[in-house]
């Protein structure tokens, strides 16, 4: 059965090609996002895993604020994970988090803005709020970036994302109607601005059922049918397992590619089904390219000069998955059929995600593919069917900027091996492999 029954049996909007914006910087989208909020005239709502405290935050939050000041009936949201708001960045100082940030602001206005924690599950680390969407008026502004200084560029260093912006009124209704519907109206979802939070124990009860309510939840769709220069896109949404529509949606990306499959992801550890997926193509003779972050090039890298913090132990966990993976596919590497690109641009990051098949199929999505993002975090993404070309140009121009700061790999030897590994990165993982707490890690992590 081709992809495109995914589009024939299933509702999808028409996008005009001239709607479909690409972005190709964080500083871009800094400048794109502050000016959509600056003009706002119905609606502002923002999703994202967190807004930190930071200059870039304090931008985007005055930013929102000042314009509901202007326009008090402007309807506006934000949404932010419950966990992740309520403690600082990994290895900061303790504290409120960002909860007291959002608080501090509800003082200073007259005209409120509600900032909504979402508590995936009740423990961070078995769920988070990884949805993305952000919808101006009738723009949804797609990326995987969260909103801090080296996500937006703010100063020297910056996480490089994917940043697309769509305008069309059904869609942004649709997107907005499910943040409404199954994320604002759920009793365990609270605004984080107000004091007196309950704690995470207090709710747990209402976090169960709502996410047995979120793992039947979808987005409102009709049916359009793309004309000349239009796409067809739909957006899909899943958490957990069982009957997750945007896992089945990568799968099938997959599975049906008949000429050229590329992945992006940050971190190297991607779930057993979309491995096999993966050699099964190669084996069908389609031509694999995975673009992954190199490890310095990780949001968890750490500066053998700085501290040493366990979680830095992860990027070199990624880069040994990544090496195996290369030495089971040594033969592919060698006969074209795979190719693997390292991204590394001086000391800033890599957060890409996304699959494109054929250059027809396309999935934005701020998925990281790992079984993190396949069976614990709430995510979503946009399936795109592109049969003329109609966004060819566009999608080209993005791959260059994405493959600018890349290197392809020839040999899995090209990769640093254990030895090779800072002694007190080579005792930790000596350590996590012995005890094998790799395996819980790859799976959570």
């Amino acid at each position: 059965m081709p992809i495109r029954s995914l589009f024939d049996s299933a509702p999808s909007f028409a996008i005009n090609a001239d709607s479909f914006h690409v972005l190709h910087s964080p500083k871009e989208y800094h400048s794109a996002l502050l000016k959509s909020i600056q003009n706002a005239v119905s609606r502002i709502y923002l999703v994202a895993l967190y807004l930190e405290d930071d200059e870039a935050g304090r931008e985007v939050l005055t930013a929102v604020y000042e314009a509901k000041q202007r326009r008090p009936d402007l309807d506006v949201v934000i949404c932010v994970d419950w966990h992740r708001a309520q403690r600082g960045l990994i290895g900061g100082q303790k504290g409120k988090g960002n909860a007291a940030f959002y608080q501090a602001f509800a003082e200073k206005y007259e005209h409120k803005v509600p900032v909504y924690g979402v508590p995936v599950r009740n423990r961070e680390v078995f769920g988070v709020l990884h949805l993305k969407g952000s919808v101006i008026d009738d723009t949804v502004i797609y990326t995987g970036a969260s909103m801090n200084n080296v996500y937006l560029h703010f100063q020297e260093r910056y996480r490089f994302d994917r940043y697309h912006l769509i305008d069309h009124v059904a869609l942004a209704n649709s997107m907005v109607d499910f943040i409404d519907v199954n994320l604002v109206q759920s009793p365990a979802v609270i605004d984080l601005s107000v004091g007196d939070l309950p704690t995470t124990k207090e709710i747990k009860p209402l976090i169960k059922a709502f996410r047995a309510d979120l793992a039947r939840s979808s987005y409102c769709l009709k049916k359009e049918q793309a004309q000349e220069g239009q796409v067809a896109l739909t957006p899909l949404v899943g958490v957990g397992k069982r009957g997750n529509a945007l896992n089945q949606g990568i799968v099938r990306l997959l599975k049906e590619a008949k000429q050229e499959l590329i992945l992006c992801t940050p971190y190297f550890n991607l779930p057993k089904v979309v491995l096999r997926e993966i050699k099964r193509a190669m084996k069908r003779g389609v031509e694999v390219h995975l673009i992954v972050g190199d490890k310095t090039a990780s949001d968890f890298y750490i500066p053998v000069d700085q501290p040493f913090k366990a979680i830095g132990g992860l990027p070199y966990l990624y880069e040994m998955n990544l090496r195996k993976f290369a030495q089971v596919n040594q033969s592919y590497i060698a006969n074209g059929a795979l190719s693997i690109h390292l991204w590394q641009h001086d000391s800033n990051s890599f957060h890409l995600k996304g699959i494109w098949a054929d250059r027809r199929f396309m999935m934005l999505t701020g998925n990281n593919i790992n079984p993190r993002a396949w069976s614990l975090d709430l995510e979503n993404g946009l399936l795109i069917d592109d049969p003329k070309g109609c966004l060819s140009e566009k999608f080209l121009a993005e791959y260059d900027v994405i493959y600018r700061h890349t290197r392809k790999i020839l040999s899995a030897d090209e990769f640093d091996v254990m030895a090779d590994y800072p002694p007190a990165i080579q005792r930790l993982l000596k350590k996590v492999i012995r005890t094998r707490a790799d395996r819980l890690l790859k799976r959570i992590l």
